[in-house]
C-alpha cells in the first residue's frame, strides 16, 4: 500500500511568499512492518550482502558483554504482539496469558556474553537498506545504487558514547551471490535499537526550513503569523516546516540544542543523508499522518520500526557534499 501524505493545512508561501526561497524537498520513507527481502528497500530487512564479502564489524573498544540477548528481544516482541492480537478475539484473554507472563519476565538484561573481551569485534546490526530506484532523490557516489545502514547497537562510540554508524554503497548488479546467513550481534546494548522489519513507502514531499534558520524578517513575519493562543491552530513549525518520521535528504529539524553548523573536516557545510525517527507522527505533527493510517493515528502503528534513538527523539546521518570518503557525522535531536 502507497502511503500519502495530506496536503498541508495551509499554503504558507501565500502568506509570505519569500519562504519560496526555503522551500525543499525530502523524500519520507514511511517504513511500515513487513517481510522484505534482500532485493527490497527496507529498515531491518536482509541485505543484498555478497557471500564472499567479510561482514562488517565492530571493532572500537567497548564494553559488548552486558545487555540484552538479540533473541530475547525478537521473542518479547513476538510475544506481546501476539497477546495483544488477541483482545479482538471473542472469548480470548486480554494481554498475555500467565505462562507468557512467566516468559516475558525471565527475558532479563545480563551479563549474556562473558567470553566478549572489550576488543572482540562483534559484528554490526543490519539498519536500513535503499535502493536509488525505490528512493527519489537518493544520490550516492561513484554510479553505485545501494546504500547498506549498519550500526553498533550500544551507547559507547565516540566522546558523546552514542550507536556507532556505518555507511556501505555499492552497485547492485554487481552482487552475484548473496550471503545467506548474516551474521547479527549476540547482545545488544538496547533493545531500542534492534529494527523490526520493515518494508518502504517512499514518498517525495514539500518541507522548509526550519524556524530559528530563517532569516530575521521572515520570522517576525511568521510570529505576527502564528496564532500562539490557541493550542489547535496551524503550527509552521510543527505543520508547515519538517515532516516527522523517517526519511532521506530535506531539511534537519533543531528542536533540542538550536541549530548547528555541520562541518565536513575538509571545512565544507555536509548535507542531510538520513534521518532516522523514533515515531512517525505524534500529537504536535499528526497533520502529517499519510492519509492511509487515519485510521490507526491513536495507536501504536507511529512505531513500526521500534527504533528508539536518544530519548525519544531523531538520529541524522549528515554526509560530506564532495567526498562521502571523509568521515560521516550523526546528530542526535
Amino acid at each position: 500500500m502507497t502511503r500519502t501524505t495530506p496536503e498541508r493545512p495551509m499554503d504558507i508561501e501565500e502568506v509570505i511568499p519569500e519562504l519560496a526561497e526555503y522551500r525543499g524537498i525530502a523524500t519520507r520513507l514511511h517504513p511500515r512492518p513487513g517481510a522484505p527481502g534482500p532485493g527490497e528497500s527496507s529498515v531491518g530487512g536482509p541485505f543484498l550482502w555478497p557471500a564472499d564479502e567479510p561482514w562488517p564489524m565492530c571493532t572500537e573498544p567497548h564494553k559488548r558483554r552486558f545487555g540484552e540477548r538479540l533473541s530475547d528481544v525478537r521473542l518479547r516482541r513476538k510475544i506481546l504482539a501476539e497477546a495483544w492480537s488477541r483482545q479482538s478475539a471473542p472469548g480470548q484473554p486480554e494481554g498475555p496469558t500467565d505462562e507468557e507472563f512467566e516468559t516475558l519476565g525471565s527475558l532479563k538484561r545480563g551479563r549474556h556474553a562473558p567470553w566478549l573481551a572489550d576488543t572482540d569485534p562483534i559484528p554490526l546490526m543490519r539498519v536500513a537498506q535503499l535502493y536509488t530506484r525505490d528512493v527519489p532523490g537518493l544520490s550516492l557516489p561513484g554510479g553505485s545504487d545501494l546504500l547498506q545502514v549498519f550500526w553498533c547497537p550500544f551507547n559507547a562510540h565516540g566522546e558523546e558514547r552514542n550507536v556507532a554508524v556505518h555507511l556501505y554503497w555499492r552497485k547492485a548488479s554487481e552482487v552475484s551471490e548473496v550471503l545467506a546467513e548474516q551474521p547479527e550481534p549476540e547482545v545488544v546494548g538496547r533493545d531500542d535499537y534492534v529494527p523490526a522489519p520493515c518494508v518502504l513507502h517512499p514518498e517525495q514531499v514539500t518541507e522548509h526550513q526550519w524556524g530559528d534558520l530563517l532569516p530575521y524578517a521572515i520570522r517576525a513575519q511568521l510570529d505576527e503569523w502564528e496564532d500562539w493562543e490557541d493550542e489547535d491552530a496551524v503550527s509552521y513549525q510543527s505543520d508547515l516546516s519538517i515532516p516527522p518520521g523517517w526519511k532521506v535528504g530535506g531539511f534537519a529539524p533543531w528542536p533540542l540544542t538550536g541549530p548547528q553548523e555541520i562541518v565536513c573536516q575538509c571545512g565544507q557545510q555536509m548535507d542531510l543523508l538520513l534521518t532516522i525517527d523514533s515515531r512517525e507522527w505524534d500529537s504536535g505533527t499528526r497533520s502529517w499522518v499519510p492519509i492511509e493510517d487515519r485510521g490507526v493515528a491513536d495507536t501504536d502503528a507511529n512505531t513500526p520500526t521500534q527504533v528508539v534513538v536518544g530519548r525519544g527523539g531523531r538520529l541524522m546521518v549528515f554526509v560530506c557534499p564532495s567526498d562521502w570518503s571523509h568521515p560521516h557525522r550523526i546528530v542526535l535531536q
